[in-house]
């Protein structure tokens, strides 16, 4: 079981590095959060979406994620609801005043956390075009004889997971480094929440714009 050999685990590891790297909602989403609310929020927020990616997992190892690409109308549910949860969370962005979002007493850190968390969990599960790429993505690398299919579709998607930390925990570190600079610059930290807040928009409005 799960007998593969070299080739198949340079050719998945190359894939699963380079569609981690590519920009998207989770991406600016964990940006956004940790040079708002800092390291802390930045690794609730990405535990938040791999809670979110890990259900597309279980989902596509189930054969449930079919249902997304072969009925409009779920698709298009899932796809309105995702698209304005990020336009709205996008324009909070956007109407956020700059303000120092990092000398706050613990009980208002501990609810960023749970809010981080929660809205990283919803920006993943709510994104149909996650649940379709690993339909589309993961049965490439189904072998015969090395297991079921069900089985090796989720142990691919797990591993994606695995590769996307080696790329999100360095990222949130990296921006976490903004945090002194924007805490003594209140209007930089005015124009980085903006500018993230648009593009979280933008993500909204062309998610919106996706045909199944």
């Amino acid at each position: 079981m799960f007998d593969y050999n070299l080739a198949h685990w340079i050719t998945f590891f190359t894939a699963a590095i380079l569609l981690n790297l590519s920009p998207g909602p989770d991406m600016i989403f964990i940006v956004s959060q940790t040079s708002k609310r800092g390291i802390r929020s930045g690794f609730a927020s990405v535990f938040g979406i791999w809670i979110g990616t890990f259900v597309h997992v279980i989902f596509a190892a189930l054969g449930l994620s079919a249902i997304l690409m072969t009925s409009a109308l779920a698709f298009s549910i899932v796809k309105w609801i995702g698209a304005i949860y990020l336009v709205w969370i996008g324009i909070q962005s956007i109407r956020s005043k700059g303000s120092n979002n990092f000398k706050i007493d613990d009980d208002v850190a501990t609810k960023n956390l749970y809010k981080s968390l929660r809205q990283g969990f919803l920006v993943s599960l709510l994104n149909p075009k996650v649940a379709i790429f690993f339909l589309a993505f993961l049965p490439q690398f189904v072998e015969p004889f090395a297991g079921t299919v069900s089985s090796q579709l989720f142990l691919h998607g797990s591993l994606i997971i695995v590769v996307a930390a080696f790329i999100e925990i360095p990222m949130i570190l990296i921006s976490g480094k903004l945090i002194n600079y924007l805490n003594k610059n209140e209007k930089v930290s005015l124009w980085l929440d903006r500018g993230l807040g648009s593009l979280l928009v933008l993500l909204g409005l062309k998610l919106a714009t996706t045909n199944n």
